[in-house]
């Protein structure tokens, strides 16, 4: 995980998902994890990008 993702993570989460995995079905779920609270997209993001 590089610099960069980590403050796309924590400053816009979907599009941190965006440029680690693509558009897909971690992007919707984290576009809709963000809307309902940020921190669940947050946390969200990371979980993506880490594995």
């Amino acid at each position: 995980m590089s610099l960069l993702t980590i403050i796309l993570n924590i400053i816009f989460p979907p599009l941190g998902v965006a440029v680690e995995k693509g558009a897909g079905k971690d992007l919707i779920i984290n576009i809709i994890l963000t809307i309902l609270g940020f921190i669940p997209g947050v946390i969200h993001a990371f979980w993506v990008t880490s594995k």
